[in-house]
């Protein structure tokens, strides 16, 4: 090596940093002894910050640029320590490439569900997931409070405990809101906006933004969806008689997809239900429909009223008697075809033989004994 290409090494060093990976968030440049050297450019590109770090120290932050680490650009290094000229370096310190860029499509979700009150169902268990973004917006707080001295910081060391705090914001989140379940559908944008507000104080302790969040989807656990579901499938069918109708239709389709097991029992069952499903499709009309001019089945008749009767008897009227009891006055006499007798709705007081339902009780008497 020539004296040119040794002075060239010691005088200049060229600092910079390209990501070729979706997922690093901190990447520390470096040199054997951690030496940098008076005078070295340090390249700083758009989506990144450079950080250097002196004797455990953060002693300054680069934005975007190209820049002369000489002491008139780096007050607080100075203050540090004295920069020599010289080959040999003045100083020796670390620096950190930081990652600004949004890191897109990282998920979240529930592990497990979340109680909280419905104003329709009462207390009820729900799951989440979506997505978000998250970016690095102070470098310097991002590298004391998480990064340290690791020398390769990825997004995956972080991700865990960034889920952790949204899925526990979202609680309080869906708790506070009052939204029924429901109408969920129909509000994630504004719950996600709702809950990166509240996340937001949390993750700037951390140097850190959520400029994005996104609600994919919340769900109720798989029993009460499916009694959501026969709640709709009555709501569809519209009464009882035309659900009963699509439960049995169902029921005989199932039974048709599953012949093995129980044949027998199945293909009885599916004539039973496919006879009482003719009956009533015949009295309710097309399936699906019932004509609105087809009168519904007549309730039976009420039992017939039993007419009673007033009879005169020395000259007052006694009563009201029924038909049996008439019968028997008739057997003990006290009853003639010549008593007059009177009903609710008859014309005036009739002779008893002239009414038809008393003129038969004179015409059963037995004849009398012989030999009286």
């Amino acid at each position: 090596m020539g004296i040119f290409d040794f002075l060239t090494g010691e005088f200049i060093d060229v600092i910079h940093w390209v990501d070729d990976t979706r997922d690093t968030m901190v990447w520390r440049f470096e040199r054997e002894g951690h030496e940098i050297k008076y005078g070295a450019k340090l390249t700083v590109r758009e989506g990144q910050a450079a950080v250097f770090v002196h004797e455990g120290q953060l002693a300054d932050v680069f934005t975007p640029g190209l820049y002369m680490l000489e002491t008139n650009n780096m007050p607080i290094m100075t203050t540090l320590q004295h920069w020599d000229h010289g080959f040999k370096s003045p100083f020796k310190s670390e620096i950190y490439f930081v990652n600004t860029t949004r890191f897109q499509d990282l998920k979240w979700g529930t592990k497990n569900p979340i109680i909280c009150r419905d104003p329709e169902f009462g207390p009820v268990r729900l799951r989440a997931f979506g997505t978000y973004t998250v970016r690095v917006v102070d470098p310097a707080r991002f590298m004391t409070e998480i990064v340290g001295t690791d020398g390769e910081f990825t997004m995956d060391e972080i991700s865990f405990q960034i889920r952790n705090i949204i899925v526990s914001q979202f609680s309080a989140a869906i708790a506070a809101s009052g939204i029924p379940v429901l109408d969920m559908a129909a509000n994630t944008g504004d719950l996600g906006k709702m809950l990166g507000t509240k996340i937001a104080p949390q993750l700037a302790e951390y140097g850190l933004e959520i400029p994005e969040l996104y609600i994919e989807n919340i769900s109720l656990p798989p029993a009460v969806e499916a009694v959501l579901d026969k709640r709709t499938s009555v709501g569809l069918a519209g009464d009882l008689g035309k659900y009963t109708q699509f439960s049995a239709a169902e029921a005989m389709t199932t039974a048709a997809a599953n012949p093995a097991g129980g044949a027998g029992i199945s293909a009885g069952l599916g004539i039973g239900m496919g006879a009482a499903m003719a009956q009533q499709i015949g009295q309710a009309g097309p399936w699906g429909s019932r004509p609105e001019t087809a009168a519904a089945t007549p309730p039976p008749p009420p039992p017939p009223i039993e007419r009673v009767w007033h009879v005169a008897i020395g000259g007052k009227a006694e009563g009201p008697y029924s038909r049996a009891s008439m019968g028997r006055m008739v057997a003990d006499g006290s009853l003639t075809r010549e008593s007059l007798v009177w009903s609710a709705g008859q014309d005036g007081w009739k002779p008893a033989d002239q009414v038809m339902e008393l003129a038969t009780l004179f015409t059963v008497l037995p004849p009398p004994l012989p030999g009286t």
